[in-house]
């Protein structure tokens, strides 16, 4: 992420925060974060504030378009250029198959789909308008989830909406590549993550796994920073799974 300026939407806690503090440690030139929670966003930044680098946070519920957009423009006008965005807010309420209801699709889709979309439209109008850094404009990397690509009745709203997030990264790297702009997405198999232990996922995720584990945090942010960072030139359009075997693509 050397000399890039990165925006991490999610990035107050979890896999945002350390994908913050990962970004500071591969030398980015600033961080900004967006989180529903601003103290944690605030906190989320210690690590770049440390070094001096330029930092910015902003509160947003990105189930509406407005409230996306206007973060997205309060953090560009102080750190002056977005380089990186990382889509990575979403949530993952398990509900059984046949119970789901309106409000439980509502807020599913509201988040992991239209706030993954109107984050990447925000990003793409101002990465349009900036000058390139060789060849690219500006990287987009959403986080879907293998979740995407197989059958997975336990949670069946999520995997729909990141399967969305598979369609909508498709759809609009191909519709910026002219302009020099590359959108990723990145589907991790479970990670054990916080919530994971929380909640008594981490025995279940590593009888999923053929390595007998889930992935830590940092085995899927490191895909997420290269991705998203200088030395992807060319790939675009493209899902990066990460799943320690649990789907072969």
């Amino acid at each position: 992420m050397k000399d890039l300026c990165v925006l991490i939407v999610g990035g107050g806690s979890g896999l945002g925060a350390l994908l913050a503090r990962m970004a500071v440690d591969e030398g980015a030139a600033a961080i900004g974060i967006i989180d529903i929670n601003q103290e944690a966003a605030e906190a989320a930044l210690a690590p770049a504030r440390a070094k001096g680098l330029p930092t910015a946070s902003a509160t947003a519920d990105i189930q509406f378009g407005p409230q996306c957009h206007a973060a997205f423009e309060k953090i560009a006008a102080k750190i002056g250029r977005i380089d990186t965005l990382i889509n990575c807010a979403a949530i993952y309420p398990r509900k059984p198959t046949l119970e789901i209801s309106d409000a439980d699709w509502d807020a599913s889709n509201g988040i992991n789909i239209k706030g993954t979309y109107h984050m990447m439209v925000a990003a793409i109008k101002h990465m349009q308008a900036q000058e390139p850094k060789g060849a690219v404009r500006g990287r987009i990397v959403n986080l879907s989830s293998v979740d995407a690509f197989k059958a997975h009745p336990q949670n069946m709203h999520y995997a729909a909406t990141k399967a969305a997030v598979v369609s909508l990264t498709r759809s609009l790297a191909h519709y910026v590549a002219k302009d020099g702009i590359l959108i990723n997405s990145v589907a991790p198999a479970g990670m054990a993550t916080d919530k994971a232990k929380a909640l008594g996922f981490l025995e279940e995720l590593a009888k999923a796994s053929p390595l007998g584990r889930g992935a830590e945090p940092a085995e899927i942010a490191q895909w997420v920073l290269m991705t998203g960072g200088p030395k992807n030139t060319y790939m675009t359009g493209e899902q990066v799974i990460v799943s320690g075997g649990y789907i072969y693509a």
